[in-house]
């Protein structure tokens, strides 16, 4: 068995901390996990867009907090850091930078998801930095929401302009 293959026998859907952080199985695409894991999020994300502002921010926050616990836990229990299948980052991620879409339709959605995914995999700087130097939960977490930030702030400016 490979090592990759070994790690997610580790993994059990029964367990809470593992469904959450594999992203209710999502994670566990053979291939491309974290584009797997984005398009999951996203039905996640628009019954979040009925909530006020506040609340949907508030669930991102416990989000964040939550996922620090989930991926640290996860990424223990399975031997590996960062592990492909644990794609609750990329959850968080994609609900940041759907935040600032200027408009609900699928074309900002989807330039939301290609702008998140181009920083979520290219991981230019400050994120690489915060990839490389940050360990644990909060590490697999902080680059996508740096990622997720970035990408709010792109997604916001070219609403302005567009």
């Amino acid at each position: 068995m490979r090592s990759k293959d070994v790690a997610k026998s580790r993994l059990r859907l029964s367990n809470p901390w593992h469904l959450l952080a594999i992203g209710f199985g999502s994670g566990l695409s053979p291939i491309m996990p974290g584009t797997a894991g984005s398009i999951a999020a996203i039905p996640f994300w628009w019954l979040m867009t009925f909530l006020p502002l506040q609340i949907y921010s508030l669930l991102v926050l416990i989000g964040i907090s939550v996922g620090v616990y989930l991926c640290h836990r996860t990424a223990k229990d399975m031997g590996v850091h960062d592990h492909g299948s644990i794609v609750w980052d990329e959850f968080i991620g994609m609900w940041i930078t759907l935040m600032a879409i200027p408009a609900m339709s699928w074309q900002w959605v989807l330039a939301g998801f290609v702008i998140f995914r181009i920083f979520d995999m290219w991981k230019p700087w400050p994120i690489r930095w915060f990839d490389q130097n940050v360990h644990g939960g909060m590490g697999i977490m902080v680059d996508d929401i740096i990622a997720g930030v970035i990408s709010a702030v792109i997604l916001y400016g070219l609403g302005l302009v567009l």
